[in-house]
């Protein structure tokens, strides 16, 4: 962004807007209903202002509040909604996953990266899958993530490095990789190879394979992964198994965008 545009911006940024987004994605850093001070920490405004905003969600039916506490009401879902029905994106990938899944017999994806977390708006499952529960809108870490690594391998090397070194990497299992030179080696091997792999890393006896979705002009717009229990595939096997479907999902994607 150059210095004129950023001015543009600057001078139109409306700050009460800001301060409303962040109280709804608070609520799904502490997956819990907040009281006043908690939203106030999380999002590093003052009480009175976060007071507010809360309240101004509250009458815009987007919060409701129960004594102390403040929750989420279900219109906050119209915001999912309008994501995912005005992104081509998402449009095109479900059919897709949904056929891909099929295919294989396990669960498929499509996520974007947001910050330093992938971000799933699109998914198929098979009930014989391993699952985390994820559901469109879940985040998963990019680091230790097969779709995080494939997503992070379209940067130039100093930009993944330095979002490694700003992201809170904790050893999610003890497979997780968290050194920044080891991670550094799984972004280059995923850029590389065309896929990338995450070994239990992410829960104990899921391997999940991911690789880039791109439009016709090559451009990068978000990873496909599958997922599969240990217990049915070899690492290699997954890539022997899986990855043939992948590239003819990734190729469809192509087409299609």
């Amino acid at each position: 962004m150059d210095d004129d545009v950023r001015a543009v911006v600057d001078k139109e940024y409306v700050m009460g807007l800001e301060k409303g987004l962040l109280l709804i994605e608070a609520f799904g850093v502490s997956n819990s209903p907040l009281t006043l001070t908690e939203a106030a920490d999380i999002t590093g405004h003052s009480k009175a202002s976060t007071r507010r905003a809360l309240l101004t969600l509250v009458k815009l039916g987007y919060a409701r509040a129960s004594g102390r506490h403040f929750s989420l009401e279900p219109r906050t879902l119209r915001l999912v909604h309008a994501y995912v029905n005005s992104t081509p994106l998402t449009k095109v990938a479900q059919p897709i996953l949904e056929i891909t899944s099929e295919r294989t017999r396990e669960s498929a994806s499509l996520a974007v990266l947001d910050s330093h977390f992938v971000v799933f708006v699109a998914r198929s499952t098979q009930r014989r899958s391993l699952s985390f529960g994820l559901g469109i809108g879940a985040r998963l870490p990019a680091y230790c993530s097969a779709t995080g690594r494939v997503l992070l391998a379209g940067m130039p090397d100093e930009e993944v490095e330095f979002r490694l070194q700003r992201m809170s990497r904790q050893a999610i299992t003890p497979k997780t990789k968290t050194d920044v030179s080891a991670l550094m080696n799984e972004v280059q091997a995923a850029r590389e190879c065309g896929y990338s792999i995450s070994d239990e890393e992410l829960e104990i006896g899921l391997r999940s394979i991911a690789v880039p979705v791109r439009n016709r002009k090559g451009e990068l717009l978000g990873a496909m992964s599958l997922s599969v229990a240990t217990s049915r595939m070899s690492r290699d096997d997954v890539v022997n198994k899986l990855m043939p479907e992948l590239e003819v999902a990734r190729r469809t994607f192509a087409l299609q965008l």
